[in-house]
């Protein structure tokens, strides 16, 4: 299946897509779904190398008051990642993109019937957490 055109800059950019939201809508906000302690589905777990319990944190982003993006980051628990663990409804982003120590690794993109995702790690010394990232139609269509 080919990428939407009207998707494809969002999608493919790696850069913040906080500061990309940010910057097209006027109203920013970030929605806490959830922010609970457990494990992690088996391919998470895999790309973060840990079995242990880790912080999954699942969110929406709204411009203009519609939800654009579903995320869903896991965080590994460890003293890299303690800062991590109380942002509250503060953007991940803007921790992840204004540390310049922080590494992204590689993108994967997916999709399914209409919903488009993609997912990369970040790693903090010596850990490595997931963000998960869904764009909903509201955004491009």
């Amino acid at each position: 299946m080919t990428i939407p055109k009207a998707l494809e800059p969002w999608l493919i950019d790696n850069q913040s897509l906080t500061h990309k939201l940010k910057q097209e809508f006027e109203d920013f906000a970030v929605n806490v779904l959830s922010q609970t302690q457990g494990k992690a589905h088996k391919n998470e777990a895999d790309l973060v190398d840990t079995r242990d319990d880790c912080i999954i944190r699942e969110v929406e982003l709204l411009g203009n008051q519609q939800v654009m993006i579903f995320a869903r980051s896991i965080i590994p628990i460890t003293n890299d990642t303690k800062d991590l663990r109380t942002i509250g409804g503060k953007p991940l982003g803007e921790i992840l993109f204004n540390d310049g120590s922080i590494v992204r690794g590689e993108m994967q993109i997916t999709h399914a019937d209409n919903l488009w995702g993609r997912r990369s790690t970040f790693t903090i010394g010596q850990t490595k957490l997931l963000v998960s990232e869904f764009f909903l139609e509201n955004l491009y269509a």
